[in-house]
């Protein structure tokens, strides 16, 4: 579950004082959208906590073999070039886009998009925000994302100038042109 907090009527929380308010709260998991509300994240529970780390376990497998790019887990924030300051399930960035990074961008919240994320929907997960996340993800450069949804057993996936695509689990995932060679089967 999330809690969406709109601060406008008593501060315009940018950037730096997002980041300021992460590392002075190191055990919140914040993100901020782009209209600059704070959204609080709740703790995952085991049975989603173990679907998130065999995907992450399954790209970063995938990307030892191929060494393309960097993965990062949901600890991870970006601030995405539309303003919203997010942090996936799952996300993928080749290293053509982390080397034009700074070493202190590398260190903070990198300001790029992912090429690739995997939002993984939870028990107490809203679908209608997640989807809101991913457009925005694909609003600031994402090239393929998989918003998992193992309550109706279905995976959208969503590529830039393209109507959002519903398959049904099992399904077998394709990275596509962007994650070359990666193949995964989901059933939840």
């Amino acid at each position: 579950m999330t809690t969406v907090l709109n601060l406008q009527s008593i501060t315009a929380l940018n950037r730096q004082q997002f980041y300021q308010l992460c590392l002075n709260n190191p055990e919140l998991s914040l993100e901020r959208n782009p209209q600059g509300e704070l959204i609080i994240m709740s703790p995952v529970g085991a049975e989603s906590g173990e679907k998130e780390a065999n995907l992450i376990t399954d790209i970063n497998n995938w990307n030892r073999q191929k060494k393309l790019g960097k993965v990062f887990s949901s600890s991870t924030i970006f601030s995405l070039p539309n303003g919203g300051d997010r942090s996936p399930d799952v996300a993928w960035v080749s290293l053509e886009k982390w080397e034009t990074l700074s070493e202190k961008e590398k260190e903070g919240f990198p300001p790029i998009c992912p090429d690739f994320v995997i939002e993984l929907r939870s028990k107490s997960d809203r679908l209608k925000p997640l989807q809101e996340k991913m457009k925005e993800y694909l609003d600031s450069g994402l090239k393929l994302g998989w918003l998992i949804n193992p309550q109706d057993k279905t995976v959208e996936i969503y590529r830039p100038n393209q109507v959002v695509e519903v398959v049904k689990m099992p399904v077998n995932l394709s990275g596509e042109n962007v994650l070359l060679g990666l193949e995964i089967t989901l059933d939840y």
